[in-house]
């Protein structure tokens, strides 16, 4: 079971729905066209093109099964007194001083670009459950960090 936002839910189903209506006729349409190229025995664009449809038929059943397996949270729910997920966490990096946001969300929410870290991460794991105040050592894969939590809301 995979906990995410409603966003992240919806738009699971729009790159479902997309993949489904849009690209699969571009694959099909792609075979065709291969095909009538003449000898298939020796038609690397036609193998090329089977095995895109069936990368994409593979990536539209592992999105079928996220779906299938999602739990919405309901965010009017959740607290901010403790980290968990869609927690919007403010920390700060002792080392360094530098300040730190991220959202924890589910993994197939996870973008670093937008600040949103997958709950399966080192640094995701080690803040769960923790308080504001709370200092945390984390070992992640170029060493250690050591944050202290400032703030925790709940991410919209």
């Amino acid at each position: 079971m995979a906990y995410m936002s409603q966003e992240g839910y919806d738009n699971l189903i729009a790159e479902l729905q997309h993949l489904e209506s849009v690209e699969r006729l571009k694959a099909s349409a792609a075979i065709a066209e291969a095909r009538d190229k003449g000898d298939l025995s020796e038609n690397s664009e036609y193998e090329a093109a089977k095995e895109a449809q069936a990368h994409l038929e593979d990536k539209i059943n592992r999105l079928k099964m996220t779906i299938a397996e999602a739990k919405i949270v309901d965010t009017s729910r959740l607290s901010a007194d403790v980290v968990q997920i869609l927690s919007r966490v403010e920390m700060t990096n002792l080392s360094t001083n530098a300040k730190m946001t991220y959202t924890i969300v589910s993994e197939s929410e996870a973008n670093l670009r937008e600040g949103k870290i997958s709950i399966k991460t080192p640094i995701a794991q080690g803040l769960l459950n923790k308080k504001v105040g709370d200092e945390v050592e984390i070992t992640i894969p170029n060493g250690t960090i050591h944050l202290r939590i400032d703030k925790i809301s709940i991410a919209n």
